[in-house]
């Protein structure tokens, strides 16, 4: 089987002239289908750019980037757009916008999908909501609901139109302890269900065990590529 996200020989730079920077260095990296892998590492380390890389955010330049076995390197702004349906990104802020509803920030995960009807999209939108467990808070708006609530409609949001990839920068950052473990446990397990790949960022070493795999990035290198002894 191929993987679904294989980055060979990946470099970054940004800025031009005196100003010109390299923040990503020979990245190596593959990673298959229905994995969970975990992205370590300082600020500063690169780890946010090559997340907004692979999902396409911005166009890789050197190297090889292949995801879904589409070479973004060096891609087209129309063949990022059509890469990045495949994706579901979860951010530390949820992202949610104040002025909609619980529903309607969902709804918005399946926009793009034009094909399905306004009542399909509803209906999709309400039964994820009910799966992350806030089928009773559907009509709130986000300045009526905890943290943890918020990050589990980016969640529902993330994850509505079933992506292949899921990528989640610090997606815990903003929550206490017990809500972070819930919200990152639920992505695992909608995640398992659904059968899609997590490429996750993050600082918090509490939740390192829901890996099958922690890379750790330093200085725009790649440090070491473990597999978590005991985990699936």
């Amino acid at each position: 089987m191929s993987p679904v996200i294989s980055i060979s020989h990946l470099n970054h730079v940004f800025g031009h002239g005196e100003l010109r920077k390299q923040v990503l260095f020979d990245i190596n990296l593959e990673i298959n289908a229905g994995e969970i892998v975990i992205m370590t590492g300082p600020s500063g380390s690169g780890k946010t750019t090559l997340l907004t890389l692979v999902g396409g955010l911005r166009s890789a330049q050197t190297g090889s980037l292949e995801i879904l076995g589409q070479e973004l390197c060096g891609a087209s702004a129309t063949d990022l757009t059509l890469a990045r349906r495949n994706n579901g990104y979860i951010f530390q802020a949820h992202n949610l916008h104040n002025s909609l509803t619980a529903v309607q920030n969902v709804k918005m995960g399946l926009e793009l999908h034009n094909y399905l009807s306004v009542a399909e999209m509803q209906a999709r939108a309400t039964a994820m909501l009910e799966q992350v467990g806030l089928g009773h808070r559907l009509d709130y708006y986000p300045d009526d609901l905890s943290g943890g609530q918020k990050q589990r409609v980016a969640i529902a949001r993330a994850l509505v139109s079933h992506p292949k990839i899921v990528l989640a920068d610090e997606p815990t950052a903003a929550l206490d302890s017990k809500s972070g473990r819930d919200v990152v446990t639920l992505m695992q397990t909608l995640a398992k269900e659904q059968g899609c790949t997590i490429l996750l960022v993050t600082h918090d070493n509490r939740i390192l065990d829901v890996a099958d795999r922690i890379v750790h990035m330093e200085d725009g290198k790649l440090a070491n590529n473990a597999v978590l002894s005991g985990i699936a």
